[in-house]
């Protein structure tokens, strides 16, 4: 009976666990749109470090310090979608060098 029972378990608990997952996310502002997300991340920053800080001090070990990166994520991503779009743009042309490189390959082998 039990050996039935067990897997039915689990899976509730997994369900429950992805489930208040969704919620606390969907709570917090993430699953909207880019200004309640940016807010989420503000309050996220401004909570992150004070806990971090409680949890060192309970646990006895010290963290090091976190760095300073200067990286802006809208800044990589705008970048990526540029080479992107690039390199769909150039696309049709490489392929018509390409394939006139094989072509040329072909006949050079023939010959």
């Amino acid at each position: 009976m039990a050996a039935k029972i067990f897997p039915l378990v689990k899976f509730a608990t997994k369900v429950t666990i992805a489930g208040g997952a969704v919620y606390v996310a969907y709570d917090s502002g993430l699953l909207g749109g880019g200004k309640e997300g940016s807010v989420a991340l503000a309050r996220a920053k401004a909570a992150v470090p004070p806990a971090v800080e409680e949890w060192t001090k309970y646990f006895g070990f010290q963290l090091p310090a976190t760095p300073k990166i200067e990286f802006s994520l809208l800044d990589a991503w705008n970048s990526g979608v540029q080479k992107s779009i690039h390199t769909l743009s150039v696309a049709p042309s490489t392929m018509n060098n390409y394939t006139k490189q094989g072509l040329q390959y072909l006949k050079d082998l023939s010959k």
